[in-house]
Parts: structure tokens; C-alpha cells; sequence
């Protein structure tokens, strides 16, 4: 299976999000298993945070994986975006 690995950024990014979605159902778990909304909270407090920093980590990847294939210009509109999307993101 390796050997069809093409990009290493596409894999690295796979693999962020695996591990996010392995945190997000062991959080699920650990709220089932205390049973109780005070710890239910904290632990969804705890993914508040890590949410937007997995995003980050993935997007950051991406965009080094388009540095070399895409032109500079359309480079800064896409960095705008995601400069866009943090800021929706912090306006809460």
C-alpha cells in the first residue's frame, strides 16, 4: 500500500485528520463513559481548541504542497482565504 503513496503532503494531511478523528471519538467515549455534563463540557472545551489547530496543521501542509505548482499570485489569494477563514473562525 505504501508504495502508492504519490504525495507526501496528501499523505500527511490524511494522516492529521485520522489522528483528529481518532481524539474526536475518544473524546466522545470518555464523555459517555463519565456521564456527567461538567465533564462532558470540559473535555468538548479541550476540542474547541484542538479543532482549529488540526485545521491549521492541514491547511499549513497543503499550502507547502502547492508552493512549487502554483503561481505566486494565485498562491497569496488562496492564503487570503484561509487568512479569511481564521479571522470568521476568532469572531465569535
Amino acid at each position: 500500500m505504501w508504495f502508492l503513496l504519490k504525495d507526501k503532503y496528501v499523505f500527511g494531511m490524511a494522516l492529521i485528520r485520522v489522528i483528529s478523528g481518532c481524539i474526536e471519538i475518544t473524546a466522545a467515549l470518555l464523555m459517555l463513559y463519565f456521564n456527567r455534563v461538567e465533564t462532558a463540557l470540559k473535555i468538548n472545551g479541550v476540542l474547541a481548541f484542538l479543532g482549529p489547530t488540526f485545521l491549521f496543521i492541514v491547511m499549513g501542509l497543503g499550502l507547502l504542497g502547492l508552493a512549487g505548482k502554483v503561481p505566486i499570485s494565485k498562491m497569496l489569494i488562496i492564503m487570503a482565504g484561509v487568512g479569511l477563514i481564521f479571522y470568521g473562525l476568532s469572531k465569535g
